[in-house]
């Protein structure tokens, strides 16, 4: 996976847009779905002071309302106007694989394996980037601290390490 540039006001307003489109979709779609399920099947009496005992019906409209916005999202990520959203959502999840092994990568970066360190490398400029667009500022100084210690390795050795960019398959060897 490659770090590119992403405009932190652009994700920003368009991260926006897809959560309070998702959620609208969802609450519409669940009332639909619910709606039509009880007119179909549900109870029609209602005595005062009772349960009308169509709650099941609401709760499968739920599902079906979370199930089709789902679906309807996955089928849309792949238009250019996700293109910042899906790629920080990717870059998490790259996060994720990183940080599961990262205790085996830092030690065989301890060893001096190229590898290890362009992996580290990369986990930390990229969690720079991302924390940046999410305003999470609060762990951001040990990141920047982690890749200084990196940046001065490299320096010292004479290092030229691949920046921005590495192949997700390094990962299974750790």
């Amino acid at each position: 996976m490659k770090i590119e540039s992403i405009k932190k006001s652009l994700y920003r307003r368009k991260t926006n847009i897809v959560i309070v489109g998702f959620v609208v979709l969802f609450a519409l779609l669940s009332l639909a779905f619910g709606s039509l399920l009880i007119s179909l099947f549900g109870n029609q009496t209602v005595v005062e002071q009772e349960s009308t005992g169509n709650f099941h019906w609401n709760l499968i409209g739920v599902l079906l309302g979370l199930l089709t916005s789902v679906s309807l999202l996955n089928q849309v990520k792949g238009h250019p106007f996700f293109k910042e959203v899906v790629y920080v959502w990717q870059m998490k999840q790259l996060h994720n694989r990183i940080f599961r092994r990262l205790k085996q990568i830092k030690s065989a970066a301890e060893q001096e394996d190229l590898q290890a360190y362009t992996i580290l490398k990369f986990y930390y400029q990229s969690q720079v980037q991302i924390f940046e667009l999410d305003n999470n500022t609060l762990t951001l100084d040990s990141v920047t601290r982690e890749l200084e210690k990196l940046e001065d390795w490299e320096r010292k050795q004479g290092a030229r390490l691949k920046t921005g960019e590495i192949d997700e398959t390094w990962l299974n060897q750790f």
